[in-house]
């Protein structure tokens, strides 16, 4: 009988019974962990049931459960290693995949790191997780989704020494490397890169997720990681790490590509600092951002970025210069208060002295400028940035030209036009006693740096407000989702000058 040719094997492999996931596991060095057919190598801790296979997925449904390798013919602990999974998640899924970790019989795994998958979390009794799918949990987290329920996607984790990488769908979103002294946010669990096994996360009982194509290579204990950073844990390090943890939204809502800042070195920095970034362009009469057709060819250079996608409005004309439609394909838009015209029909900027002038009466200039203020809140945006900005001239009077009376006018339009007012890095404002009247009115707040230049700051400002003034996660800014925001549901009018 004549032997066969390699086009003839190929058919009659592809015509066996489980045959395409064999075919799966040819790429060398990688090794199937799930078998397509069964939970054959793994072993799940309370309410095993959460776990089932159909069609070649794992289906992940029911109350809380997590499913661990425990080796399929093959050795279940891995210290570097790669590993791929298709995921998909229904609406409202919590999940995740846990790397050197170790089994346990009932609890959340106390040992190893979790890359989480969540896209749209469900409230659950008053929380609502802020950390996305790709988030290397509490560690550093991702806020924006960036993949949709009911789609598949890759989730991609790489472990070499003391780094990790986290890719969805190609896309790197977790660039960690682990300090000589790791530092723990929350001590139950180590977070700490060792050696140990994988498992998948069934979280409650409103959640549903599928994994297939489960597959992993190790690589050699020797491999090292290909960054260089070598991580200085100081206060501010940690203090960023438990607020992480404790689900605030660290974002970084107002950065800006200037200085030669590209979006490549911005993004390698927020994986380095663990802050997440939103990258704003601006829009108005001779800014980049002036009309639909800048707007489409802007948005088109970022996609597939990462990071959130923004928006900022300068001078008061600037929403009549595209479609409400352009806007909307913002992430969020936000402005602030420091172009306009004045009562006497001077157009100024007033972080530029010499557009300003002489302030010879203080205080009718600050009931001006209030009153454009008050205007700029009608403005379809979701973040008023550089809030309380003063010029040069009376910057150092701010606390007596900012009374408690003009204060509560600013918070007050901020409140009824739902704009969340931004802490400001760069310029240290609003003053504590500003952020703590408008949190006990039911202000929300982001934080921001507007940067100057390329260099970009670590959010010191507006973290130690954050403690200072007794802010919790839920008066944190998020972006809201399409056909909520405010271009979209706001009757809004341009504000005066």
């Amino acid at each position: 009988m004549p032997g066969l040719t390699r086009r003839e094997v190929m058919a009659m492999l592809l015509a066996a019974p489980g045959a395409a996931y064999a075919l799966q596991a040819e790429p060398e060095g990688w090794t199937p962990l799930f078998d397509g057919k069964s939970l054959r190598g793994w072993k799940a801790s309370e309410h095993a049931g959460t776990f089932k296979v159909a069609d070649g997925q794992i289906a992940v449904h029911g109350e809380r459960s997590h499913l661990f390798y425990v080796g399929n013919g093959h050795d279940a602990d891995f210290k570097n290693f790669e590993l791929n999974a298709e995921v998909m998640t229904r609406g409202g899924a919590n999940s995740g995949i846990y790397f050197h970790t170790a089994y346990q019989p009932t609890g959340w795994p106390a040992a190893g790191f979790e890359v989480q998958i969540a896209n749209t979390p469900a409230e659950e009794g008053g929380y609502r997780e802020m950390k996305k799918t790709g988030s290397l949990y509490a560690v550093r987290n991702v806020y924006k989704q960036l993949v949709n329920d009911g789609e598949w996607f890759r989730m991609n984790i790489l472990v070499r020494g003391k780094q990790v990488q986290v890719r969805v769908n190609e896309m790197l979103v977790v660039d960690y490397v682990e300090p000589e002294e790791p530092f723990r946010a929350d001590t139950n669990f180590q977070r700490v890169l060792s050696h140990g096994t994988f498992a998948l996360q069934g979280h409650d009982a409103g959640s549903t997720t599928y994994f297939k194509d489960i597959r992993a290579r190790r690589l050699p204990d020797s491999a090292t990681q290909s960054s260089s950073e070598r991580p200085v844990v100081d206060e501010l390090y940690r203090e960023t790490m438990r607020l992480g943890e404790e689900n605030y939204p660290l974002v970084d809502y107002h950065v800006h590509l200037k200085g030669g800042l590209t979006i490549e070195q911005a993004l390698a920095t927020s994986r380095r600092l663990g802050i997440y970034y939103g990258v704003a362009i601006n829009c108005g009469m001779g800014f980049p951002v002036h009309s639909d057709a800048s707007v489409h060819d802007y948005l088109e250079s970022m996609k597939g970025q990462p990071c959130y996608v923004a928006l900022q409005g300068e001078g008061r004309e600037w929403m009549t210069l595209t479609s409400p439609e352009s806007i909307a394909r913002f992430d969020y838009c936000f402005t602030d208060a420091m172009t306009f015209t004045d009562d006497s029909g001077k157009r100024m900027r007033i972080w530029l002295p010499d557009e300003i002038g002489v302030i010879a009466d203080k205080q009718a200039f600050m009931e001006m400028y209030v009153k454009r203020i008050e205007g700029v809140m009608h403005e379809p945006i979701d973040i008023y940035a550089n809030s309380t900005f003063l010029p040069a001239q009376i910057a150092q009077e701010y606390d007596a030209l900012w009374t408690p009376e003009r204060m509560g006018r600013v918070i007050d339009a901020a409140v009824r036009n739902d704009v969340a007012i931004e802490i400001n890095d760069r310029y240290r404002i609003p003053s504590a006693a500003f952020i703590r009247a408008a949190k006990a009115a039911g202000a929300k707040f982001s934080f921001g740096t507007n940067n100057a230049a390329a260099e970009l700051g670590r959010l010191e400002y507006p973290i130690r407000m954050v403690r200072e003034c007794g802010l919790t996660w839920r008066d944190i800014f998020v972006p809201k989702p399409a056909g909520q925001k405010p271009i979209q549901t706001k009757k809004w009018r341009a504000s005066a000058g």
